[in-house]
């Protein structure tokens, strides 16, 4: 598989298609909903948690049918959780419309690959696999929670205020690094660094 590039995307009020409505959808509509997506569910059976979810539902929109490939016309992203051939017909579609499309469990039929994703304090940690090992994805994102220390937010702001500084004073991009780790470690006494 080639090397692929990592990219976090901002869904806000852009339309995603999901192509399936079982529970796989289920969670995947969970995760789109969150990131702000309007989302047009098609599939001939949706599931009720689907139905019926509790979001916003002027973002959700159901079509209980086959999936079309004019499904796809206006959409910034597609995924696909239903059968292999559906996804690789949802892929096919995409393609044509330069569209990437996320086809849960399904590598062949991908374009983009969801990960294992830590969000905490403003900070987001993502994880993949390219889709080869799920399991392993899963693993190493709680590995990588656990890790994390539990003030991220005080490095966050930290961060912040002097990127503020660096910019005010042009500071070369090389010499950022060393100085943040320097301010995070001000945040520390003795006893409290690890």
């Amino acid at each position: 598989m080639p090397e692929l590039l990592p990219l976090f995307l901002n869904l806000t009020g852009r339309r995603v298609v999901l192509v399936g409505g079982g529970r796989v959808a289920a969670g995947k509509l969970r995760q789109l909903v969150a990131a702000g997506a309007h989302l047009t569910v098609v599939a001939p059976e949706i599931r009720e948690e689907i139905r019926t979810f509790e979001g916003e539902p002027e973002r959700l929109v159901l079509h209980a049918r086959e999936f079309e490939p004019s499904d796809l016309d206006g959409a910034w992203l597609v995924v696909a959780a239903a059968t292999p051939d559906v996804n690789r017909e949802v892929a096919a579609a995409a393609d044509a419309r330069h569209l990437f499309v996320n086809a849960v469990d399904d590598p062949p039929n991908a374009s983009a690959y969801l990960s294992g994703v830590v969000r905490r304090d403003g900070v987001t940690v993502a994880i993949s696999t390219s889709g080869d090992a799920p399991a392993l994805t899963a693993l190493l994102r709680e590995g990588l929670d656990a890790l994390l220390p539990r003030d991220l937010a005080s490095w966050l702001a930290r961060a912040r205020e002097e990127r503020v500084t660096w910019r005010r004073d042009a500071v070369p991009m090389e010499s950022r690094k060393p100085r943040l780790l320097r301010a995070l470690n001000e945040l520390y006494t003795p006893e409290d660094s690890w």
